[in-house]
Parts: C-alpha cells; sequence; structure tokens
C-alpha cells in the first residue's frame, strides 16, 4: 500500500510539472557564412583570402511564466568561419549576453546586447549580405557603440509602433561616461519607418530610415548624422532589392563628409536557409579605421543558417 502510494504521489507531480516543463524551451542556433575574395587596398596588389563575414553561434530560451509573464534570455557566440578563432577575444558571449522579463506592459532587459540604434537603422536596410563583411556599411557612425552592462526598456507593440530605451550604467569605472541607446520602428503594410539615437559624453549619433515594398522591388534608405566633440559628420545609403523567383539583384550606395561606397550583390536562395551570392564592393574613405584610402572587394559566398 506504501508503495502504491508513492508511486500515486510520483504520478500527480509529475503531472503538475509536465505543464511547466512544455511551457519552456531552449533554441541551438548559428549561422556560417563564408566569402572566397580577391581584395585591393590603397593601390596594392591584389590578394585572395578566405573570409569570415560574422558567422555565430547561440542560444536562446524562452519560459511562460504564466499570468502574461514571459522569461527568456540569448547567448550568443561570434567565431571567424575561415579560422575558428573567436571574433571578440576572451570573451565567448561577445555578441550577445541578456536575460529579459516581458509581459503586457513590455520587457525589460539586463546584459549585453547590441544597440537597437543600429538595428532601427543601418542595419535594417542591410539587405544583401545583412552588414557583415568585406560589403559591410563602412559609411554609418557606429560610435557611441555601447554593448555592454545595459538596462533596456522595450514597448510592447501599439498600432505598428515600438520603441526602446536603454542605459549603460559605466559602474563607476574610470572615464567610463553612462551611454544611452533609443531606437522606434513602425510597421504598417509595405511601409517601414525607423528612428535610433545613441549618446555617451561628447560622443552621440541619430539616424532616420524607412523601407517601402513595392512588388517585386524593395527599396530603403538612411541618413545620418554624428558628432564626435568639435567634429560633425553626416553620411547617407540608399539600398534596392529586386526580388525574380529565387534571385535577388542588390544595388546600394552610400555617401559621407569625406567617403564614398557602392555595392553590386546578386543572392540565389538555395532554401530558407542556404544561399550562394557574390558581390563587388568598392569603399573610398579615410573615415574607417580598419580600411583607410581605397578599398575593393569581388567575392563569392555561402550562408547557411541553423
Amino acid at each position: 500500500m506504501k508503495k502504491f502510494t508513492l508511486s500515486a504521489l510520483a504520478l500527480v507531480a509529475a503531472a503538475v510539472a509536465a505543464p511547466a516543463f512544455a511551457q519552456s524551451s531552449v533554441t541551438l542556433y548559428g549561422r556560417l557564412n563564408t566569402t572566397v575574395e580577391t581584395q585591393k587596398e590603397n593601390g596594392g596588389a591584389r590578394k585572395w583570402v578566405v573570409a569570415n563575414n560574422a558567422s555565430r553561434l547561440g542560444f536562446k530560451g524562452l519560459e511562460d511564466i504564466g499570468g502574461g509573464l514571459k522569461a527568456s534570455f540569448n547567448l550568443e557566440h561570434g567565431f571567424n568561419s575561415d579560422t575558428g578563432v573567436s571574433t571578440a577575444g576572451t570573451t565567448f558571449w561577445g555578441r550577445e549576453a541578456w536575460v529579459q522579463l516581458a509581459g503586457s506592459f513590455g520587457a525589460v532587459r539586463l546584459g549585453s546586447y547590441t544597440p537597437e540604434s543600429y538595428f532601427a537603422t543601418a542595419d535594417y536596410i542591410s539587405m544583401h549580405n545583412h552588414d557583415t563583411g568585406s560589403s559591410e556599411d563602412a559609411l554609418y557612425a557606429f560610435a557611441p557603440w555601447v554593448k555592454n552592462n545595459k538596462v533596456g526598456y522595450f514597448t510592447p507593440t501599439m498600432g505598428g509602433f515600438n520603441a526602446s530605451l536603454s542605459a549603460s550604467l559605466g559602474e563607476g569605472a574610470p572615464g567610463v561616461k553612462r551611454a544611452y541607446d533609443m531606437a522606434a520602428n513602425y510597421d504598417d503594410g509595405p511601409l517601414h519607418l525607423g528612428f535610433g539615437y545613441s549618446d555617451q559624453g561628447n560622443n552621440n549619433q541619430w539616424a532616420v530610415r524607412g523601407l517601402y515594398e513595392l512588388g517585386a522591388f524593395t527599396l530603403g534608405a538612411y541618413y545620418n548624422v554624428a558628432e564626435y566633440g568639435s567634429t560633425k559628420y553626416k553620411a547617407a545609403r540608399a539600398a534596392v532589392m529586386y526580388s525574380l523567383g529565387a534571385s535577388e539583384f542588390h544595388v546600394n550606395y552610400g555617401r559621407a563628409t569625406n567617403g564614398d561606397q557602392m555595392t553590386l550583390g546578386y543572392n540565389y536562395n538555395l532554401s530558407k536557409r542556404t544561399k550562394i551570392y557574390g558581390y563587388y564592393t568598392d569603399l573610398d574613405t579615410n573615415r574607417r579605421v580598419a580600411r583607410n584610402g581605397d578599398f575593393s572587394s569581388l567575392a563569392f559566398g555561402v550562408r547557411h543558417n541553423f
């Protein structure tokens, strides 16, 4: 009788716990994005390279707590697909590392995550290779670009509108100013609008973005203004994508205070997760720290999401 009672209690406990397990999930995901390129920089000789285009490996989870509350997290590691080396040195979760509590009030997020001002503007119109690799947007004013030690609030979506506000507290480190980031998005059918602003000490930047879907065409553009102390900087970019079956044809052109960049691209979607692509990009600017002066690349690549 005692054995039966214990078994019955175990079954009841399992039945009560089962819904909780069913309401939580953890997903492994990632991207491998690699190109073979012929590059030329500052008038030097052309060279062949195998290059990484922001490959990553991540975990994300979601738990339905009940009462309209949901807890979630995201851990994301960046690595070089051509060498296997981490892209962030000794920081393993260098891309994303945050926990979030969400409900009808919106969401509160704590940790390290990419500024939403970037997602709302420059990244949104980077359609040909998701703003990665040698054809990444070299003109957008990334500074101030603060990811760590952040607390943020995300509004619920109402009438196609949502917004976010975050602060990086600095934690009393000498010479480190608090950083603030805000973003707003509006989606109404084929029309998509965005605004982003970030500020830290004497550095700040803002940008506005628009994207419109017109049949097989997708048209996007942003305008960006930044101040670095007493120095002012402006940049703008326009992007066009034409879709034909599994094929995508891309053209984008950007112009900044002291340079410009042009990219032509072609993507062929083998599936929803895998594509092959090629592009030619030409950059002429002395703003970008990594590449001062002239740079061009003809690239062929494969991108696979899992």
